[in-house]
């Protein structure tokens, strides 16, 4: 994936931010990290962190909607229980 450099990232800033004699080295220079692995280690957390995030937000779509169902479902049940 080819990184879009019309957009300016938040980790870029910090990077900069960080050492900006570090970030010329890595996006103007493309000088290799002295630890890729840790990079590696980092991207693949971002990731699963990612993922995670993403699960968490699935989850809690479906609670909301299954406390929806029982809020509808306890109100006809409280009508049935007026009416009869």
């Amino acid at each position: 994936m080819t990184k879009d450099r019309s957009l300016v990232r938040a980790s870029d800033i910090g990077a900069w931010a960080f050492c900006n004699r570090a970030w010329w080295l890595a996006h103007v220079q493309h000088a290799e990290h002295e630890n890729p692995a840790a990079l590696s280690l980092g991207d693949d957390l971002h990731a699963a962190h990612g993922q995670a995030v993403t699960q968490a937000d699935r989850l809690q779509r479906v609670g909301l909607l299954l406390l929806a169902a029982g809020v509808i479902l306890a109100g006809l049940l409280v009508l049935i229980w007026l009416y009869t």
